[in-house]
């Protein structure tokens, strides 16, 4: 299992960073070493976040607490909204709206405000307005579900954000921490781990490398729904995966982890040349 999860990886070009002269020195103890002047992140330490990740979510999923993935740029869009309705979970694909988190209410008058401008328009399909009124209507109802419909039936904050690449998702990553909302991070050598509570080094900007991320969260979120729904009432719960603090400082409460998932015997850059 962790033998193909490292293939899939390498082959996906998790491993390639960013331009060595544009790096983040707090990513250093992720990095393998450097190769044409590109950093070559350390596939060992992509592998242990990655799994680390998915133990929590399945543990959060499992109490019964919801999951938003959160990536704006172009290279994520598709493989959220493709992958992540599969599991019915939530999304942001389009701008971050600022509040989404913080003033929850307001969104969720949005979109209750959305609901009413379907229901029009299935009754009479704004036949009943005049043709300017109808117009702003439908223009009005389109901006709503632009922005909002990956959250449309998240009717309570989320247990986790998932972000992919924080250097594009400052706003929501400021929100979550302001919440207590942990965050699980696709970081790539530009980024800053200290955002992240729990940092998954890799490539942020391949299409490739941002859906094997994906896929294996969304396995992990699929696996937890199957055991709550087939758990017992009164069966104890397992003990949550604690995040490994490892070379990474950060100001929020660190979760720990005292095993250690499966790394690959050669690093990246090895099985790349």
């Amino acid at each position: 299992m962790a033998n193909q999860l490292v293939q899939d990886l390498i082959e996906a070009g998790i491993h390639f960073g960013q331009r060595a002269s544009g790096w983040n020195p707090k990513m250093q103890p992720y990095i393998y070493g450097k190769r044409n002047g590109i950093h070559i992140i350390d596939i060992k330490e992509t592998v242990k976040g990655l799994l680390l990740a998915k133990r929590f979510i399945a543990k959060l999923v499992a109490d019964g607490k919801d999951v938003c993935f959160v990536g704006t740029k172009r290279q994520a869009k598709n493989v959220i909204e493709t992958r992540v309705p599969s599991v019915k979970q939530h999304y942001v694909t389009e701008r971050w709206l600022g509040g989404t988190l913080t003033n929850f209410r307001t969104i969720r008058q949005r979109l209750k405000r959305l609901e009413e401008l379907e229901a029009i328009e299935a009754s009479d399909n704004f036949a009943s307005y005049s043709k300017k009124m109808e117009s702003q209507l439908r223009r009005e109802s389109r901006k709503i579900k632009r922005n909002l419909d990956g959250i449309r039936h998240m009717d309570k904050l989320p247990g986790v954000l998932i972000i992919i690449d924080v250097r594009s998702e400052l706003t929501a990553l400021k929100e979550a921490r302001k919440l207590g909302i942990p965050t699980i991070c696709l970081i790539d050598t530009d980024g800053d781990p200290d955002l992240a509570d729990i940092p998954i080094p890799g490539n942020d900007d391949s299409m490739r490398s941002i859906d094997v991320v994906v896929r294996e969260l969304c396995v992990a979120i699929a696996e937890a729904q199957q055991q709550r729904t087939a758990a017992q009432p009164g069966v104890a719960e397992t003990a949550a995966p604690q995040i490994n603090e490892g070379p990474r400082r950060s100001r929020r409460a660190q979760y720990r982890s005292d095993d250690s998932p499966a790394a690959p015997a050669e690093p990246a850059a090895a099985a790349q040349s």
